[in-house]
């Protein structure tokens, strides 16, 4: 019995449902109506535009757990990278761009 619990174990693993429990892992609309996936990688999670005109580019990198995140975001048109925050909420996380903790802006997306 205990060899098929292990391989189901490194099944789920392998192919990230084991990550899923994440709250902040999934498919986000942007406040542009675009598509931006966050899934694991490395050891915290990386945003990528799904859709839209920045298509497949990485525009976030963030760690933590539990729906409190904080990384780096970049604005895909100014090509600019802030330190910034995610909190999940149900099916929305804000995000939270800044300039030396003094000028920040936020964002609101909805899960699809």
């Amino acid at each position: 019995m205990k060899p098929i619990l292990i391989s189901v174990t490194a099944l789920l693993m392998s192919t990230g449902l084991a990550s899923a429990a994440e709250p902040i892992v999934g498919n986000w609309k942007t406040t542009l109506g675009d598509t931006a996936a966050i899934e694991p990688c490395g050891g915290g999670f990386c945003i990528t535009l799904k859709s839209g005109k920045h298509t497949g580019e990485k525009i976030g990198a963030f760690e933590g757990s539990g729906g409190s995140y904080s990384g780096k975001i970049t604005d895909p048109d100014a090509k600019k990278t802030y330190n910034g925050t995610i909190s999940v909420s149900g099916d929305t996380v804000t995000l939270k761009g800044c300039v030396m903790k003094v000028v920040c802006e936020s964002q609101k997306w909805s899960r699809q």
